[in-house]
């Protein structure tokens, strides 16, 4: 992906496919490609190679980023997976909410509470958008 001189190389026509694929998989919406050598690296190494890699389903991999989400307090970013998760059926409210309790021992109460909180407004704006 990166030259001799660090710059970034855009892969094949294919490998962008595969990625723009692999996004909209993991977020449950249709993704459009986008500009820059940013999106480029994200759609080409990202999603069309690491997160497509076999051994881990996008299940095991969306646990695995929450984890390192919630230990970073990147909730804002968590969000987005917890959508995702219930968009695409992978998780569910119960689930969720015992991921929260789980990783409160593993990164600190502090942390996992501020995950518990996100998953609570995700959820809440899901039943609202539903009810209307």
């Amino acid at each position: 992906l990166l030259d001799e001189l660090g710059a970034f190389e855009a892969g094949t026509d294919d490998t962008r496919r595969r990625g723009l694929e692999m996004m909209t998989k993991v977020y449950g919406w249709e993704m459009q490609d986008g500009p820059g050598d940013h999106f480029a690296v994200t759609a080409d190494h990202l999603f069309a190679d690491i997160w497509s890699r076999p051994g881990l389903s996008i299940r095991d991999r969306r646990l695995l980023l929450l984890g390192a989400l919630t230990a970073q307090g990147l909730t804002d970013v968590a969000e987005i997976q917890i959508g995702a998760a219930l968009h695409n059926e992978e998780l569910d409210e119960e689930q969720l909410k015992e991921i929260a309790l789980f990783l409160c021992h593993y990164v600190g109460w502090p942390l996992g509470t501020k995950l518990d909180s996100t998953i609570g407004s995700v959820l809440h704006k899901r039943r609202a958008s539903n009810r209307s």
